[in-house]
C-alpha cells in the first residue's frame, strides 16, 4: 500500500523491548529511489542522539497506534554506529552499520534490495515473490563507487519541478510503498504556476536532479501535469488510481505483467 512520508513522520519505533524514539526523516537512494534508512530521534531516551533504523528490521506497521515495530533491541540501537546528521552517510559507514546488524548489502544484484533479505523478511511470513513482482523501473545500485547517493526526504521538499517547457511547481512530499520502501511518487504542488493543486509524478520520469539548484527536471510537459489526476493528502491511492495516472501520461506501468495504455 502507498503511504505518504508525512503520514509516517512522528511514528514511534517499537523495539522488541520498548519504544526507542520517533521517526523524523528518511534517507533514500537517489538512483533507485528506495528508502534505505529511517532517521529516528531518541531524545526521550538517549538524550537527543539520532540513530538510523533499516527497513530490513521493520515489521507490519501498527497504523492505528502510529508504531513501526523493529526486530532489534534497545541495547542494539544504543550501541549501533553513530551518525553525524550534518554529514552525508558514507558507504564506509553503511558497511559498518549493516555489518553490525548482520544485514546484507543492498547494492549490487538484480532487485530493489540487491540479493538476499528484503524489508520485513527477518520477521518471517514475507513472500519473496512479492518483491519479484515489484522490481519496478529502477534496480539496486551497483557497487561501483564509494558514494551511497543517500538523500534526505525533508531536504528535497521544496525543490522546484521543471517540466519540458518550464517550471510547474515544487516537491511537496513523497508516496512510499510500505512493503518495498520504494519512493513511488513525488507529490507536486502546482500552485506556484497557477491556482493549482497537488499531482503525482513518478521518479521514473525524472530526467535529472540538480542538487545544487534544488531542481527536479521531468520528461513531461506542463499541460500534461496540469491535467493529471488530482492528489489529496490522505486519499486512498490504490492500483486502479495508479493505472489511471499511467494511462493519463501514456506510460508503461512499473508493476510486472501490466501496461498502461496510451493517453487519450
Amino acid at each position: 500500500m502507498l503511504r505518504s512520508v508525512k503520514s509516517l513522520e512522528g511514528f514511534e519505533i517499537g523495539a522488541t523491548d520498548g519504544t526507542v524514539g520517533k521517526v523524523k526523516d528518511f534517507y533514500f537512494d537517489d538512483r533507485a529511489w528506495v528508502v534505505r534508512y529511517l532517521v529516528v530521534d531518541t531524545s526521550a531516551w538517549l538524550g537527543g542522539r539520532k540513530v538510523l533504523v533499516s527497513p530490513y528490521s521493520i515489521g507490519q506497521p501498527g497504523w492505528d497506534a502510529a508504531v513501526l515495530p523493529a526486530k532489534i533491541t534497545k541495547e542494539q540501537i544504543k550501541n549501533s554506529p553513530g551518525i553525524d546528521s550534518d554529514e552525508p552517510v558514507s558507504r564506509r559507514y553503511e558497511t559498518s552499520y549493516l555489518g553490525y546488524y548482520g544485514y546484507p548489502y543492498y547494492w549490487g544484484g538484480a532487485g530493489l534490495w540487491g540479493e538476499g533479505y528484503y524489508p520485513g523478511t527477518i520477521w518471517g511470513g514475507v513472500d519473496p515473490q512479492y518483491f519479484d513482482g515489484y522490481q519496478g523501473y529502477l534496480q539496486a545500485p551497483a557497487a561501483d563507487d564509494g558514494d551511497p547517493h543517500l538523500r534526505s526526504c525533508n531536504a528535497v521538499k521544496g525543490y522546484h519541478l521543471i517540466a519540458s517547457d518550464g517550471e510547474i511547481g515544487h516537491v511537496q512530499g513523497f508516496l512510499l510503498d510500505d512493503r518495498t520502501w520504494s519512493v513511488r511518487y513525488l507529490i507536486v504542488n502546482t500552485s506556484n504556476w497557477w491556482v493549482g493543486h497537488q499531482v503525482l509524478v513518478s521518479p521514473e520520469w525524472i530526467q535529472k536532479v540538480s542538487w545544487a539548484d534544488h531542481q527536479v527536471t521531468v520528461s513531461l510537459d506542463r499541460e500534461a501535469i496540469q491535467r493529471a489526476p488530482v492528489y489529496t493528502e490522505g486519499m486512498a491511492f490504490d492500483r486502479n488510481a495508479e493505472l489511471d495516472l499511467y494511462k493519463h501520461y501514456g506510460r508503461k506501468a512499473y508493476w510486472r505483467g501490466e501496461r498502461a495504455v496510451d493517453a487519450a
